[in-house]
């Protein structure tokens, strides 16, 4: 079997199941993709046209504010990740995304996708469960930040994210928790 579709299955698996017809479909509109560590995959100011699944790697999805560098988003091993807003509405985006380990992903292209969600129902049915599954980790986000402290945040992430925690440098890590390295290392090292 080529490596696109075990790619398409693997996202059947992740997702929602595709049948082998689907599977082949969307096998053939895959792009493999190989960054080095550090090279950008979009910038801001760039309209994003894409969903992405990281094969291997790390990517990390950041923005400025006031200087900094703010971190919105990590995507590893089986993770697929988009920019919704600059996919949807095809205006430039706000983010830039780049690799921070030397990373393997797949492309997935916007306007064959829908051609694709059109022509069969398995593929339909497995975008809007992702985006549902996106949305869904967007609300979290949003109420962690809202409700828990910067400690919780950090143990959730420990929890439910391990990886991040252990290959994405202690800045970013801080910056996606919305704290300075100084409160997370303090938490870290169990003296907040």
């Amino acid at each position: 079997m080529d490596i696109n579709k075990s790619i398409a299955q693997r996202l059947g698996e992740i997702v929602s199941p595709l049948s082998d017809n689907a599977v082949k479909k969307f096998a053939s509109i895959l792009i493999r993709t190989e960054l080095k560590k550090n090279e950008a995959i979009l910038r801001e100011g760039e309209i994003s046209n894409q969903l992405y699944f990281v094969q291997s790697g790390l990517i990390r999805q950041y923005y400025y504010k006031n200087g900094r560098e703010l971190t919105e988003h990590f995507a590893h091993e089986n993770d697929i990740f988009i920019n919704i807003e600059s996919s949807l509405l095809q205006e430039p985006m706000n983010l830039t995304i780049e690799a921070l380990e030397p990373t393997v992903l797949y492309r997935i292209p916007y306007r064959q996708l829908s051609v694709l969600m059109d022509e069969c129902r398995d593929i339909d049915i497995l975008y809007r469960k992702f985006m549902e599954q996106k949305l869904t980790h967007i609300h979290q986000k949003i109420d962690s930040f809202r409700f828990e402290t910067a400690s919780e945040r950090y143990y959730r992430l420990l929890k439910e994210r391990p990886e991040i925690i252990k290959r994405a440098p202690l800045v970013h890590i801080a910056s996606y928790l919305l704290m300075s390295p100084e409160t997370l290392s303090r938490i870290r090292s169990g003296t907040l």
